[in-house]
């Protein structure tokens, strides 16, 4: 159905245009030409299908709208700005500054409104199929008969870089094959890139692609307000395919001299230029940042909207509580992030002994353990599920006709994996999680690393953590990832020394909050370290513990140690001990968790006094001396490694007893 647009209609089109180009402007920074290209099919969707309630702008039924094109921003802003979010006229003249909460590319939990961190190319368009797998499942698990509390759509803007970017690919084939028709993506066809025209790099036919996908698509001027409000009526009608609309668009549109250039997509129009815009568009010269009163009454019926919408819907969720108590507690619990109460007294212990248990395979115990208390714990793995024990027995497989089931197969796309789990995570009401060998962290950098920026709950876990995974050799054997994972801000990262170490790692993951979770687990057996002789596992919350101290006094060496590296030190520690040299052990799965606890802590597990120490682990040195310090040794990997079973490469790069033992007794001068 077409609805009568009118010239009013342009008068709030053309404020978006020019409240861009005023911010980039005065920031002297930017890219305007998204937003006065996208303008006009933004203005349509926000205005007549967007469901949002700028008051609340965490409103569980909105629907979710992504900029993936996050260069772009200040089409963002203005719309944020113009409906009424708390973002007031201010920020917008504060664009890119220091301290502003519109920065240079949307950030999530930053900027009220702002869905998801974009800018890396690509990533936003991930995210959205991550939100549509969250709606399809809290929708199958919460909606009831007449009580339809989780609908809604996730709408987004993408461009020519995010349909060119390997990741868009991947998450476009899982969402055709998944049919998630909630999700609408308007492609801004603009057919300009930083280097120029798209044609020197871009000539496919996106529209095919995507149909081969299994993806709806429509062709439209993006100009024509007619056309986009037509086009997103029959997306939305398409409930068993996304959708993707393919909108010619022009940069900079009303530009005299730049529209249709690449000088419009990354730097300021410069002030003469900005002048014969406004010209063009009939908009006065003076004052900058210009809002016609009648274009912001116009945009801010967006908060009488969705002050409706919001309450009809929790109009209904009070009648599905008074219905379904338990299903309304248990929403509020999950949508919350709370965790349900004696969770993780579900959560098993590992007796000694039995020929020992890989982390990875004591994480598949766990998950399935604690599995039946979290509903909406829901993850998979990157076509490794056997290999990475990510697999929840008895809850089926998460399909286009099953989307109640709680298990993802992302198939082998583990960049999409990343992306996803962070869209997911964003949309809230689930705990997802994610499985690979931790060589493949390198396809999800970006996802991580935007998770992490994000502050958001995602766990990773990466199994085949080193070179004990033998035989598939120096393509499969990660040496310099945990410490490139170690260098990200704000990821925890754990690599647990055996099953009980896990088990604790797994209730870490799940009740940290503010960031997501690394999990670096072995692809063979390990010791089930005996607790009755050594230090609660437990104490892996710490970060870093004493596991065995010295048997006499003061210790004359430390052993620091992870993962599949523990139990070596404790042998060293042994022989040590029968030459008269007492040795501490220290367990340091986390230094993120360590680097958090009390320096007096921190000093009474590394006394500064102490400072025979080696750390051993088989992944690179790299940063290992912060604790270990200038008198202290690191064995570690500084080369590829080799194929050859695990207890070859073991002893052939130095990981033993024998090895340890030699460079404590070097360090102590004997």
């Amino acid at each position: 159905m077409k609805t009568e647009h009118t010239s009013l209609d342009q008068l709030c089109i053309n404020t978006i245009r020019t409240l861009a180009m005023d911010a980039v402007q005065k920031a002297n920074s930017g890219h305007p030409g998204l937003p006065m290209g996208a303008a006009a099919m933004a203005y349509v969707l926000w205005k007549r299908f967007l469901r949002h309630h700028p008051a609340n702008p965490s409103w569980p039924n909105r629907d979710r709208f992504i900029l993936s094109a996050g260069h772009g921003c200040m089409l963002l802003y203005s719309l944020l700005h113009l409906t009424g979010y708390d973002l007031p006229l201010d920020e917008l003249k504060r664009f890119r500054q220091w301290g502003s909460r519109t920065p240079g590319h949307s950030e999530y939990g930053l900027t009220p409104g702002v869905e998801t961190t974009t800018g890396p190319l690509g990533q936003g368009f991930g995210n959205g199929v991550g939100m549509a797998i969250a709606e399809r499942f809290l929708a199958n698990y919460f909606n009831r008969p007449g009580y339809t509390i989780v609908d809604h759509h996730v709408y987004a803007i993408v461009s020519d870089g995010d349909l060119m970017e390997g990741v868009s690919s991947e998450a476009a084939s899982l969402a055709g094959h998944l049919g998630l028709g909630k999700i609408i993506y308007l492609y801004d066809d603009n057919r300009i890139t930083i280097d120029g025209s798209t044609s020197l790099a871009f000539t496919e036919n996106v529209g095919q692609r995507f149909e081969a996908y299994g993806w709806h698509v429509q062709r439209v001027n993006g100009n024509d307000l007619n056309e986009v409000e037509v086009a997103l009526s029959a997306a939305q009608a398409a409930t068993e395919r996304p959708s993707l609309i393919i909108a010619r668009t022009h940069i900079a549109f009303g530009s005299p001299n730049k529209q249709d250039t690449a000088e419009a997509h990354g730097a300021p129009l410069g002030e003469e230029e900005v002048k014969l815009t406004k010209q063009a568009l009939g908009w006065p010269l003076e004052p900058a940042f210009h809002i016609p009163d009648e274009a912001l009454a116009s945009f801010r019926e967006a908060l009488q909207r969705g002050r409706a919408w919001e309450t009809e819907w929790r109009a209904l969720f009070d009648s599905y509580a008074a219905a379904h108590p338990e299903l309304a507690a248990e929403w509020r619990t999950v949508m919350t992030g709370r965790l349900p109460e004696g969770w993780s007294d579900k959560i098993p212990t590992f007796a000694p002994g039995g020929g020992g248990m890989a982390t990875r395979e004591a994480s598949g115990k766990v998950l399935n353990a604690i599995a039946p208390h979290l509903s909406t714990l829901i993850g998979g793995s990157a076509d490794l599920t056997p290999s990475n024990n990510t697999y929840l027995k008895g809850y089926g497989d998460f399909q286009r006709d099953n989307v109640g089931a709680r298990n993802l197969h992302f198939g082998v796309r583990e960049h999409a994996m990343g992306s996803i789990l962070n869209g997911m995570a964003l949309h809230g009401g689930v705990i997802p999680y994610g499985g690979t060998f931790l060589i493949f962290s390198d396809y999800m950098r970006p996802a991580i690393r935007l998770a992490a920026l994000s502050h958001i709950h995602v766990i990773f876990v990466f199994t085949h953590d080193s070179i004990g995974l033998g035989e598939d050799g120096p393509t499969h054997e990660p040496i310099e990832h945990l410490a490139a994972l170690r260098a990200m801000p704000n990821l925890t990262v754990i690599r647990p020394a055996d099953a009980n170490e896990t088990a604790v790692a797994w209730r870490v993951a799940l009740e940290h909050r503010g960031g997501p979770v690394a999990l670096a687990l072995t692809r063979q057996k390990l010791p089930v370290l005996d607790r009755t002789a050594l230090a609660s596992a437990d104490l892996l919350r710490r970060g870093a513990y004493v596991l065995i101290d010295a048997g006499h006094g003061q210790p004359r060496m430390i052993l620091i140690a992870t993962g599949s590296e523990v139990y070596v030190a404790l042998e060293a520690r042994q022989r040590l001990a029968a030459q008269g040299i007492e040795a501490r052990v220290v367990s340091m799965p986390s230094w993120e968790l360590f680097e958090q606890q009390p320096v007096s802590y921190r000093d009474e597990v590394l006394p500064p006094s102490v400072t025979s120490r080696i750390a051993i682990e088989a992944g690179s040195p790299l940063g290992w001396h912060r604790y270990v310090g200038p008198l202290g040794a690191v064995i570690g990997m500084t080369r590829y490694g080799a194929s050859a079973p695990y207890q070859v490469l073991m002893r052939e790069f130095g990981f033993t007893a024998d090895t340890l033992v030699s460079r404590a007794l070097e360090l102590l001068g004997g």
